[in-house]
């Protein structure tokens, strides 16, 4: 079951804002690729792009699985989602009048996963606790650690193969950011998940990430094919490492 996702040359904004030039990247199956960069550089507008809430003017993203190609420009969000697509947005997103139980459950409405429901829901209480003791709870009344990971399993809930987490780190103390970035690395390799994660916090990210990719003002200005050349970057010492 190959997966792999291709952004190349891609362009787009908000009317007369150009967020993104040009950009490309891909990620492949079983891989946890890291976009990094900093609040305003067009991390959230990428994701974006990928779920089919915002539309590029330029280039083109691709979605290859199992030998067939799909152009996600041309998707709605709802059918990039049925290909097995789910992104946890940044800033959690949930519905905070409903319960934990509800907000799961609105998380498997692809038709792939409504049949999964069961399986899934045991899955994401086994992996979190703390969400089963709090089933009943309306998630606005979450702490920001506990909705960080409702967030986690709402997506999971969905069955998805290409998992995209937009800034997890925002919000929470650097002990709850550990621990969600840790959680995401455990659930993608339990669940044969492939990830790209947008985040700001270097040190996080490069924990869990095969590779990565740093964006500056819309525009990819270096990609790592590792780890170590991520960390050898002169960007990355100036401006995550603390280097004179």
């Amino acid at each position: 079951m190959a997966l792999k996702l291709s952004v190349q040359g891609v362009s787009a904004g908000y009317g007369a804002v150009r967020a993104l030039h040009g950009v490309s990247l891909d990620v492949a199956q079983g891989e946890t690729v890291a976009l990094l960069g900093t609040n305003g550089n067009g991390k959230s507008t990428l994701m974006k792009c990928v779920m089919g809430m915002v539309r590029p003017t330029g280039g083109q993203v691709t979605l290859e699985i199992d030998g067939a190609s799909h152009d996600l420009t041309r998707l709605s969000t709802q059918a990039i989602v049925n290909l097995g697509v789910t992104m946890v947005p940044e800033g959690r997103r949930l519905f905070p009048k409903l319960s934990v139980d509800e907000n799961l459950l609105l998380g498997a409405f692809r038709p792939q996963a409504r049949g999964a429901i069961a399986k899934n829901l045991e899955f994401c209480y086994t992996t979190f606790p703390v969400l089963e003791e709090r089933r009943r709870q309306l998630a606005g009344s979450l702490s920001g650690g506990q909705q960080q990971m409702l967030a986690i399993a709402r997506a999971l809930m969905s069955s998805p193969r290409l998992l995209l987490v937009d800034e997890p780190s925002v919000g929470l103390s650097p002990l709850l950011v550990s621990h969600t970035v840790t959680m995401i690395k455990h659930l993608k390799e339990r669940y044969g998940l492939t990830v790209l994660m947008a985040e700001q916090n270097f040190h996080q990210a490069i924990r869990i990430a095969d590779r990565g990719y740093i964006i500056v003002h819309g525009e990819i200005v270096f990609e790592g094919r590792n780890v170590a050349e991520l960390e050898d970057n002169k960007l990355v010492r100036n401006y995550y490492l603390g280097a004179a």
